[in-house]
């Protein structure tokens, strides 16, 4: 009889074999159960073979777990996702190029339908506007983790919403868009501010020490705090007493030990903050 490991490897080249042959069998993937098609799911995601086009044939009422990073996709596509109630994690972010094919439209159905979303990766979906996330905030209210970096749309009124409706928001990364200190000072005096661990706001061009010192002083829990190329954020802000130790980080400056640490770690409290980077200009 046969292992279950051998039972699985032969699913899975099975599998594989739809995939490549998709066209051929697009019919027949509709009613298989949710098991089957997820591990399918999971193989075409990985070769970005899930399109606007075979993404109703492949969806099912189950999915909890969707990753398209890889995936040429639009908001036509977004909008199949009505079905998917219980789905928690949706990744679309893009790695490289601008994603310009997904808007606030398609989020917004998205967020229409997915009430129990926990996570949402969206970087660089440089066409998202503010009316796709304050959708987000006010409907999924469970989100823990958003990913917002490089969409070039987002002002303060989406850290506004996401403030005021998202108590349990853990992880933001709202890097090089155009927030101010004012959609910050939202943020982290929102029902989340004892709940946020991590903050990526790098690149934000009309950020100032205000910004930084606002997360500082209002998130207890921060964990992960970087702002590394804010022209407008000085080198020596108010924050630190003494002038710490740099050390080489990537591309710019990290400034996160001795003194300054020492600073840092009495100003979220008695936990570790495990890493603040920023650049010097």
């Amino acid at each position: 009889m046969p292992s279950s490991r051998r039972v699985s490897q032969l699913l899975d080249l099975c599998l594989w074999c739809c995939m490549k042959n998709i066209s051929r069998y697009i019919t027949d993937i509709k009613p298989l159960p949710p098991n089957i098609k997820d591990r399918l799911i999971k193989i075409m995601s990985t070769q970005g073979q899930i399109t606007d086009s075979n993404i109703s044939e492949i969806l099912h009422p189950e999915v909890q777990t969707l990753d398209l990073r890889s995936c040429d996709i639009s908001d036509t596509a977004l909008l199949h996702l009505c079905n998917c109630r219980k789905l928690k994690k949706l990744n679309i972010s893009s790695s490289k190029e601008n994603r310009i094919s997904i808007t606030s439209k398609g989020i917004k159905a998205v967020a229409s339908s997915c009430s129990y979303l926990h996570e949402a990766s969206l970087k660089r979906c440089c066409n998202l506007t503010d009316e796709g996330v304050l959708a987000l905030a006010v409907n999924c209210r469970l989100l823990k983790i958003i990913d917002l970096g490089g969409c070039l749309g987002i002002t303060d009124v989406s850290l506004h919403a996401l403030g005021e409706n998202c108590p349990f928001l853990q992880c933001v990364d709202f890097s090089a868009t155009q927030v101010s200190d004012d959609g910050v000072v939202a943020l982290v005096n929102g029902s989340c501010a004892k709940k946020l661990e991590e903050i990526h706001m790098g690149h934000c061009v009309n950020l100032t020490d205000e910004a930084v010192e606002a997360v500082l002083t209002c998130c207890p829990q921060i964990r992960i705090l970087l702002f590394h190329g804010c022209p407008l954020i000085t080198a020596c802000p108010p924050w630190f007493l003494t002038p710490p130790t740099l050390v080489q980080c990537g591309t710019g400056i990290s400034r996160n030990r001795d003194h300054s640490r020492e600073v840092l770690e009495q100003l979220v409290g008695p936990n570790k903050l495990k890493q603040v980077t920023w650049t010097v200009y």
